[in-house]
């Protein structure tokens, strides 16, 4: 068929909304995955700047989240610091509440700096400590509080891209801008988190962790007691966050780790299908992503795109979390990995 021909049945095709897929074939089915997402490092000390700044700017309570994005320089006006995850640190200064409300997008907080914050979930309060990974999951209540003397920051991290694209999105404002707590601080970890859980829970399990606070404290010592193992080539002393009731990972959407490297350790090459966001919590990290080169400190946050192999060297004995959406990928059968 000769050009002109081709340009006039194309024509046609698109005045009845329908198209050549042999002209779009391989943008479609590539040949491997090709994230939008870049390698990218936020420097803390500098970012804090902004973050303190905006406390001098607007509340919380006008704010509603006193919130910074991270946004990947590859996905620009997304608000998101993957292809299919979000990021952002929060500021709650002392006195002020971020009120209740809860939507289907599952949460996590990651604590950074400060202690004596709190988080309310769904009727149990728990008092944030730095290296303390939190979760809000979908459709719980929760408002934040700062009943201490000290501003309090974290990382906010979730799914919304994913729950965004599925057009699954709901969000309710409570009508008390403190919803009430109707168990003590420390239940949830009492009933769930001694390796023990109520006799009368399902034996399929919650879908969400209802220990919704893992103490840093607990996850430190604990990686601390693996230093007698030979480290994995690829990931150092690892330990991923689960849930006790089924023995899946904590949050059904996303994955949640924290590592030990020991000085000198420097991991193999890595690369995986979910997109990662990293945050180091103790030493410091030689980190490269893809031919990108970042020297990361405690509380920097890093952005791991998917399929791009990366490596870690330890400059000192370093600890840091991880999440990803690496659950989403393997209920679909779609999480692959290479090891180089």
């Amino acid at each position: 068929m000769s050009r002109p021909d081709l340009n006039m049945y194309y024509k046609k095709l698109e005045n009845q909304h329908l198209g050549p897929l042999w002209e779009v074939l391989k943008g479609l089915v590539p040949n491997e995955p090709k994230p939008r997402a870049q390698p990218h490092h936020w420097d803390f000390a500098a970012v804090r700047e902004r973050i303190i700044e905006a406390g001098t700017l607007i509340s919380a309570e006008e704010a509603e989240r006193r919130v910074l994005v991270l946004q990947n320089p590859g996905l620009p006006e997304t608000s998101q610091i993957t292809d299919t995850l979000y990021a952002g640190l929060q500021l709650i200064l002392p006195g002020e509440v971020a009120p209740a409300h809860r939507h289907t997008q599952s949460a996590l907080r990651f604590i950074i700096e400060g202690s004596g914050a709190y988080t309310s979930v769904d009727g149990e309060r728990t008092t944030m400590h730095p290296g303390d990974f939190i979760i809000t999951p979908s459709w719980a209540w929760h408002d934040h509080g700062n009943e201490a003397d000290e501003p309090v920051i974290w990382l906010d991290g979730l799914d919304v891209p994913l729950v965004n694209f599925l057009r699954a999105g709901f969000r309710e404002e409570h009508e008390n801008a403190v919803h009430k707590t109707v168990r003590p601080e420390g239940d949830a970890m009492a009933r769930y988190g001694m390796g023990l859980v109520p006799i009368t829970l399902n034996r399929g399990g919650l879908d969400t962790s209802p220990v919704f606070n893992y103490p840093y404290e607990r996850t430190r010592e604990a990686l601390e007691h693996l230093r007698h193992d030979e480290p994995d080539p690829h990931h150092g002393h690892c330990l991923r966050y689960v849930n006790p009731t089924n023995g899946d990972w904590a949050i059904p959407t996303i994955a949640t780790s924290m590592r030990l490297l020991p000085k000198g350790f420097h991991t193999r090459p890595y690369a995986s299908t979910d997109g990662a966001v990293m945050v180091v919590v103790e030493g410091r990290v030689k980190v490269k992503i893809g031919s990108e080169e970042f020297l990361a400190r405690p509380k920097d946050v890093l952005a791991l795109p998917g399929w791009l192999p990366y490596e870690l060297e330890a400059v000192e004995d370093t600890v840091a979390f991880t999440y990803s959406d690496r659950p989403v990928y393997e209920k679909l059968g779609l999480w692959r990995e290479w090891l180089g």
